[in-house]
């Protein structure tokens, strides 16, 4: 696709942080030339996360510009690029990563700009992004698929890869619930040799959780304390590694073992309950904030993903033009796998 084959306008949805589902508007603007350095992408497909519904509330913790086209996670073709790109071309499949700038090592504050936070977003149909935070996506999957990565896929990633030690064979992985990146943990954590103990509320995702792979499911309706399960499943050893989104970490302390490791993602409830600083001691385990990963963890992820052909699970498509459904179905509907919206 040349300049002079793009539409004369182009149609992309904007919000203001706090202003809720609601507050979502589709407007049409004139489409932007890349600058140097820039890559113009033709948007496919985006999918969502709990942290897009903070955008939408006002609850993000990091900062959110007025205005500003949500969705950080999107997948498309590369159809123009500006001058000075070397890592792309017309016709490559893409993603971006959430951090445009944060390309490898530890996180900084340099770091902080985000794509549908402090950056224009991926809901819409064309996105201008900066080359370095560009990735080929593998190539067995859909660019729906493959939109369902950058946030919660690279948070699973780095939660079981990223403390320098990572996920051995033969280790013990707990997973909470059945969000994205719950899913993907537990994917990775089977394709890196572990045993998965994953955690749900519902008794119809037991048996879809096993069929993913989950070697034992503990339902916490049943079983409120249900880290005194996650100790008799492992004869009172406890895990090797915790992926917590739950900000259950009390829980998730009782259930690691001795030198443990905490990956600790946050809190889908919102709730932020105190915790006794014995069970830091008792525990003697590692508590590690994850703050999503780095274009060099996403490109390791892929190609891991691409080795092993691995699928995302996916629960609904929506069409562009039903986004607020998307999102409201995303925030009722308790679905297992990613909710996408389709694009083309």
């Amino acid at each position: 696709m040349t300049i002079a084959m793009w539409p004369s306008a182009v149609r992309s949805y904007h919000v203001t942080t706090g202003a809720g589902i609601d507050g979502l508007s589709l407007r049409s603007d004139e489409p932007r030339s890349p600058a140097p350095g820039e890559v113009v992408v033709a948007v496919h497909a985006t999918s969502l996360s709990f942290r897009e519904l903070l955008v939408l509330r006002g609850q993000y913790v990091l900062p959110v510009k007025p205005d500003v086209i949500p969705i950080s996670d999107g997948a498309g073709e590369v159809v123009a690029v500006g001058t000075g790109v070397r890592r792309v071309r017309p016709g490559d499949q893409v993603a971006a990563t959430l951090f445009p700038s944060w390309l490898d090592g530890p996180f900084r504050p340099s770091h902080l700009p985000q794509l549908g936070g402090s950056l224009d977003g991926m809901l819409t149909e064309f996105a201008v992004l900066p080359e370095a935070a560009l990735v080929p996506i593998p190539e067995h999957l859909s660019y729906a698929e493959a939109a369902t990565l950058p946030c919660a896929a690279v948070t699973a990633w780095n939660a079981l890869t990223g403390d320098g030690r990572g996920v051995r064979r033969g280790q013990t992985v707990l997973t909470l619930g059945s969000g994205g990146v719950s899913l993907f943990a537990l994917q990775f954590a089977k394709l890196l040799g572990a045993r998965v103990i994953a955690t749900t509320g519902r008794a119809d995702k037991e048996q879809r959780l096993r069929d993913l792979g989950a070697d034992e499911v503990v339902n916490y309706r049943d079983v409120p304390d249900w880290h005194i399960a996650v100790r008799e499943l492992t004869a009172g050893q406890g895990v090797d590694r915790v992926v917590d989104v739950a900000g259950t970490l009390e829980q998730s302390l009782r259930s690691v073992a001795i030198d443990g490791h905490v990956a600790f993602v946050g809190s889908v409830t919102g709730a932020w309950p105190s915790i006794d600083p014995r069970l830091l001691f008792g525990a003697a385990a590692t508590i590690r904030a994850v703050t999503v990963g780095s274009r060099a963890q996403f490109v390791e992820m892929n190609h891991t993903i691409a080795a092993h052909h691995l699928k995302p699970v996916i629960d609904r498509v929506f069409p562009f033009e039903e986004a607020a459904a998307a999102y409201r179905y995303y925030e009722s509907g308790n679905p297992f796998g990613k909710v996408i919206i389709a694009t083309r």
